[in-house]
């Protein structure tokens, strides 16, 4: 099995009060005159208390055009990036020659080379390092990233393999877009970095967390319109259906459930949930699928109300602070789940 040795989380440099960015997107989106009221009922509820971006706030109302915002994201990506896996593998005790595969995910910028060539060279990875980028996952990136390194460590087990999320959500805001899925991803989204250090059966020595002991995924059909990206001369622009909380309900619990039959395992035995906060309603309809207890999804809460929805980045945030804060039994099972374009469902069975 793999083992996960160190997550470390960082986040971009420049944090705001919901309320200040709502004030800018209402000079942006809304013009002056205009009723604000439905924005500010809407950043309100997505209980975000604060959020971190990569530039300072003023600067968003006059970056133009999807060239600019992509060349920031290039620099601040591999900026980021660079921080979190270097930290992470000191967490570990390894160093960047110790590195055999990175993976990289991001659904907020496009680079090539890519951000993980980048960060390999600026890190001083080894010249064979193997990569693999990924984009298009969303917010499931993290999960799915998880999952694919998990794939490549069973091959080679004596192994080393980082996992590398960069989610810079503030570059794709639309200016003079007052739709709703764009008010709505105004109030919830972030940015931040985070990378996953994770062994092969065979490597021994590193610093001991929990194993990866299986993976499943699940993409939904006649579902590709509700979640993504519709890509605009201006940038990404953002789709986001209502419907998702609804779909969520549908099918999470026959998903969870089916996964852990095939490890004798029932809802009730996990002690863990590491799941993604998508947003309010997102968070409640998986409470709900699952029937689960209140207190079981509080680390996601609380990543969500502290610095919002970081996109794949979010539930290897909240893989940390589980691990951190909330020190699982020893042997007994987690699941990590997180949902995302496509619509797709990534789930990670985890063993503390």
């Amino acid at each position: 099995m793999t083992r996960i040795a160190a997550v470390h989380g960082t986040l971009a440099p420049h944090r705001y009060d919901q309320s200040e960015i709502t004030d800018m997107v209402a000079r942006r989106c809304l013009g002056d005159g205009a009723d604000r009221h439905a924005l500010d009922r809407l950043h309100r509820a997505a209980k975000v208390r604060g959020r971190h971006m990569t530039l300072p706030l003023e600067e968003y109302e006059t970056l133009a055009g999807f060239g600019a915002a992509n060349d920031v994201f290039i620099q601040a990506a591999t900026d980021m990036g660079a921080r979190a896996v270097r930290e992470a593998l000191r967490l570990a005790g390894l160093s960047a020659s110790d590195v055999d595969l990175l993976v990289f995910t991001s659904v907020t910028g496009i680079a090539a080379p890519s951000v993980d060539a980048r960060v390999a060279g600026r890190l001083g990875m080894r010249p064979d390092v193997r990569r693999l980028p990924m984009f298009g996952l969303g917010c499931a990136g993290g999960a799915a990233g998880l999952s694919r390194v998990h794939d490549c460590l069973l091959g080679r087990p004596d192994q080393v393999a980082v996992l590398l999320s960069v989610e810079l959500c503030s570059l794709t805001f639309q200016r003079d877009d007052a739709s709703l899925a764009n008010l709505v991803a105004t109030g919830l989204f972030g940015d931040g970095a985070a990378a996953v250090v994770a062994c092969g059966s065979r490597r021994t020595g590193e610093t001991a967390g929990p194993t990866i002991v299986d993976t499943r995924s699940r993409l939904y059909p006649e579902t590709s319109r509700i979640l993504g990206w519709d890509v605009r001369d201006s940038g990404f622009q953002v789709v986001l259906d209502p419907e998702i909380p609804d779909v969520v309900r549908r099918h999470l619990a026959d998903d969870v459930q089916g996964f852990l039959d095939e490890h004798g395992l029932k809802t009730k035995d996990v002690s863990a949930w590491v799941c993604h906060p998508g947003g309010p309603q997102i968070i409640e309809a998986v409470g709900d699928a699952l029937e689960l207890p209140d207190s079981a999804l509080d680390v996601t809460w609380r990543h969500l109300a502290d610095v919002g929805n970081l996109s794949s980045s979010s539930v290897l945030h909240v893989l940390r602070d589980t691990l951190a804060t909330c020190r699982p039994p020893a042997g007994t099972p987690g699941l990590l789940l997180a949902m995302g374009p496509g619509f797709a469902c990534e789930m990670v069975l985890l063993r503390w």
